[in-house]
């Protein structure tokens, strides 16, 4: 994970990339080296609005392009503001389906002066595929991604 996060560092710290391709780069390179990262995408909060807007992202197309505070896990993360591990998608009652090949999802929360500004949300296709160093690496980036925001 070190090398990982040492590329994500450089990604963050270019001077000659806006936020937004930040975040798209960012993207594209855990959908590369982790193999069963298999949706990598960015929500945000809708300014004063209590919904979440699709940021970058790298995957299959999603229809939640808008997801209500609550709904969903990325929804449930708006509200607890704490980064949260599902082993099992299908076990989850409060579950928006993104597609059938996902069994597994980990959001975390991106926090700004106390307040959740967005969050990263991970869909795999395997089950129960996430260690305690993705969380743990995930957490640092969405720290570390609160700083350029």
């Amino acid at each position: 994970m070190s090398e990982i996060k040492k590329r994500l560092s450089s990604i963050l710290e270019s001077p000659n990339h806006n936020t937004e391709v930040k975040l798209q780069k960012i993207c594209h390179l855990l959908d590369q080296e982790i193999q069963y990262f298999n949706w990598t995408g960015f929500y945000f909060r809708n300014g004063d609005k209590e919904e979440l807007i699709l940021g970058p992202y790298v995957g299959a197309e999603t229809d939640h392009t808008v997801i209500p505070f609550g709904k969903g896990i990325c929804g449930q993360v708006a509200v607890s503001n704490e980064t949260f591990v599902v082993p099992d998608v299908h076990a989850q009652d409060n579950y928006l389906s993104c597609s059938i090949a996902t069994k597994a999802e980990i959001v975390v929360p991106i926090m700004k002066d106390g307040n959740n500004i967005g969050q990263i949300d991970i869909d795999s296709h395997e089950l129960d595929p996430f260690t305690t160093e993705d969380r743990e690496m995930l957490e640092w980036l969405c720290d570390e991604i609160a700083k350029i925001m």
